[in-house]
């Protein structure tokens, strides 16, 4: 054979022998591999800033390290990441085929994180193909699947987007843009809260409200800026224009014309990315097409020496090298098959574990939340109770206003352990402000009231600095506002000694229906120092260790305000200056009533109900609420009998006529919902009210399921518990004698 030919086949043996031949290798991902997270991390890095090339040559070493390792959870991570930035760059057919292979690979693999992702990316894809309300639907399961914060926040983030595409959906939007925008990712917090910044500064200017789209761009022109997101980076700086142009501002407008013209030379980068990305996928088929080249005129030399012969070697030896290698590729892939199967079953058995273990810390958790709901507001309902009964018996002035105060601090501290309680209600955005009659002097009066002896003890001046052109009756959350001011005042009366706390409301101006108004919380205190201010509103922050053992608290307040706030589609801000004092201010947006009297619907007046010779069962454990219980039915002339466990209770409705029983819930032994379906297994008709310590969200179903007529959450107002009583008990008893 000549040496041109045994040249030839030298390469085409060369080049079949580095065709990959497998790339099913799969298993379980560890928990923790530093090397994975850091290749990851890098990827996600590159993709945020928009170099694309670098991101998927990072991708391309995650997949070969998992597939070294043989971790399928690691494959799915690599192959959703494909995915995710194939859609990135519009590329549908790629990132279908990394999701295809995501799937396949969850068919045989039970991965909590893996089904998430799956959806998120068949969310993302019906978006790309037009049908948004199918892509939401997707990212609601997909939220279901995984507790994954960086996974969620990415979720949470399309939803707004893809809720501002669709009509009417705009608050939606706004709700799960604001949400990101207080996001605490661990791998993209910044580039996650320009996404969303830029997504509002859409909207608002859609809306015609330029002037929060521009604080929204600037926002996220920031962020951009100094993490080098480009394409956010670009778009911040067009809309911009257009805003400044709009709103008259145009020396703010010229910079971000530089801008533009600046980013002539990236553009140019970009480009090439562009052309390097369509590079990229074809570099698996580049050898083989410089090889078909090279044969394909060394073909042509020998077809001009008319040597037919040597052409008829090459092609036979070419032919039978390809059909032996293909036998060896599917041996290995058949023996690969065989043990990843193997290795699948045995993962399975252990997250069949992992599961189980999981479902019982989270029966546990919610176990705990009943437990610590029903153990504080136990003696809630002893200090709010006894609170009114001292009331009602006509105190002395100098007394009425310290129990104005406590009835005030009792109220606020209910409302304040129900929103702590349930403050991962407003990451799930399950928790709204209202929209009821608000006289926010009224309401900043009484925060103050209530901190006034914490002034006193501190050697603090209170001071309300109160605008009087600021509308009497808005349309707000008092109580959410209260818990905001409690939290800023209560904060700054702590680090101030002898100094000056001021509270200042400023009407900023009226828009047809609306109010914007501006508070501000200033205080002479210790201040905080500039490397502190970026971190002191997350949670358990409280500016340093010595700070916390110092002034005590749990570093929650400041946390609990930024969340709250964020209902309000507001944001809080702060200047201070170590050894100098704070400023916490924001601005409230609120729905003036003046305009709204025939959207406000009026409370219903409460009966009069007669409480003659009633006579009721109360069921109740704990002595004090027993003698507070006695005393509230003895201001209305009603008479009772106590039973302090559920057995008794049964005892004393079997034995005794009563016309209604007060039933409490938790109790040791038999329970008030047992100890009412045993009740109503011979007396089908006694009214029973439920009154109960723990969380609504968590029983109300069982409790009516159980035979109860009502529920009360303890503690209670006077006034809706005797209102309870004539609405289910007295109304009965009428019932009864007229037919």
């Amino acid at each position: 054979m000549k040496p041109r030919i045994q040249y030839l086949i030298f390469i085409i043996w060369a080049l079949l022998l580095a065709w990959p031949s497998d790339g099913l290798v799969a298993q379980e991902e560890p928990m923790a591999d530093p090397e994975f997270t850091t290749i990851m991390t890098q990827v996600r890095s590159f993709r945020n800033q928009d170099k694309m090339i670098e991101a998927l040559e990072s991708l391309e070493r995650a997949t070969k390290h998992a597939e070294a390792t043989e971790n399928t959870q690691q494959i799915i991570r690599c192959d959703f990441m494909y995915a995710e930035i194939y859609l990135d760059l519009d590329r549908l057919s790629e990132a279908q085929f990394y999701y295809d292979r995501m799937n396949e690979q969850l068919e045989t693999l039970e991965y909590f994180y893996g089904n998430a992702a799956s959806l998120y990316i068949e969310g993302r894809i019906s978006s790309m193909e037009g049908n948004n309300n199918l892509a939401l639907s997707k990212l609601i399961e997909a939220k279901q699947e995984s507790n994954d914060r960086n996974l969620l926040n990415r979720i949470t983030l399309s939803e707004g987007e893809f809720y501002a595409l669709l009509p009417n959906s705009t608050d939606r939007a706004i709700t799960r843009f604001n949400a990101v925008r207080e996001n605490s990712d661990p791998y993209e917090k910044d580039y996650l809260r320009a996404r969303a910044f830029m997504g509002l500064a859409d909207i608002y200017t859609a809306q015609g409200d330029l002037e929060s789209a521009i604080n929204n761009a600037e926002s996220a022109l920031k962020l951009a800026q100094d993490n080098e997101f480009s394409k956010i980076f670009e778009r911040c700086n067009r809309l911009l224009v257009n805003l400044y142009q709009e709103t008259g501002k145009y020396d703010q407008a010229i910079p971000a014309v530089l801008s533009l013209l600046n980013l002539r030379d990236s553009l140019y980068s970009v480009e090439s990315d562009s052309i390097k990305s369509t590079r990229f996928n074809e570099l698996m088929n580049k050898n083989l097409l410089e090889q078909v080249e090279r044969q394909r005129a060394e073909i042509a030399d020998l077809s001009e020496s008319a040597s037919r012969s040597e052409i008829t070697v090459i092609l036979t030896t070419s032919f039978l090298t390809i059909i032996s290698l293909l036998a060896i590729s599917l041996y290995r892939n058949n023996q690969i098959k065989l043990k990843t199967n193997d290795l699948l079953q045995t993962k399975n058995r252990e997250l069949q574990l992992a599961r189980d273990a999981a479902v019982q810390a989270m029966e546990a958790k919610t176990n705990f939340l009943s437990t610590v709901s029903h153990e504080l507001r136990t003696p809630l309902y002893a200090v709010t109770g006894l609170t009114h009964l001292l009331l009602e018996e006509k105190p002395r002035k100098n007394q009425l206003d310290h129990l104005k105060s406590l009835k005030f601090s009792g109220d606020y501290l209910l409302n304040f352990i129900n929103d702590i309680l349930q403050i991962n209600k407003i990451d799930a955005e399950k928790l709204e402000p209202l929209e009821v009659d608000c006289n926010l002097h009224k309401v900043l009066n009484e925060v103050i009231n209530g901190l006034q002896q914490s002034a006193k003890e501190q050697g603090d001046e209170l001071i309300l600095d109160f605008d009087s052109q600021i509308p009497s009756h808005l349309l707000s959350d008092p109580v959410k506002l209260s818990q905001i001011f409690m939290n800023l005042i209560g904060n700054a009366i702590k680090f101030t000694k002898d100094g000056q706390v001021e509270v200042i409301a400023r009407l900023l101006k009226r828009e047809g229906e609306y109010a914007h108004v501006y508070f501000e919380i200033r205080d002479s205190g210790i201040g905080i120092e500039a490397e502190r201010q970026d971190t002191i509103f997350d949670s358990f922050e409280q500016g340093s260790i010595q700070i916390n053992r110092e002034y005590g608290g749990t570093g929650l307040g400041l946390t609990i305000v930024k969340s709250l706030l964020g209902l309000f589609n507001s944001t809080i801000h702060l200047e201070s200056e170590h050894g100098k004092g704070s400023t916490f201010f924001f601005e409230l947006k609120m729905k003036c009533k003046d305009f709204l009297l025939e959207e406000i619907p009026f409370e219903e007046s409460i009966v009069d109900y007669s409480f003659d010779d009633l006579h009721l069962l109360v069921v109740e454990d704990n002595k004090i609420n027993q003698v507070i219980t006695r005393k509230m039915l003895s201001k209305k002339e009603i008479t009772c009998d106590i039973a302090s466990d559920g057995t008794q209770a049964i005892e004393l409705a079997k034995a005794n006529t009563y016309d209604g029983i007060l039933m409490d819930i938790h109790m040791p032994g038999i329970s008030g919902v047992e100890a009412t379906r045993e009740i109503r297994k011979f007396d089908a008709e006694i009214p029973i009210i439920a009154l109960t310590a723990i969380s609504l969200d968590d029983s109300l179903e069982e409790f009516y399921a159980a035979g109860c007529n009502d529920v009360v959450t303890k503690p209670f107002k006077p006034e809706l518990f005797y209102d309870k009583i004539g609405e289910n008990i007295v109304q009965a008893r009428v019932r009864k004698t007229t037919t």
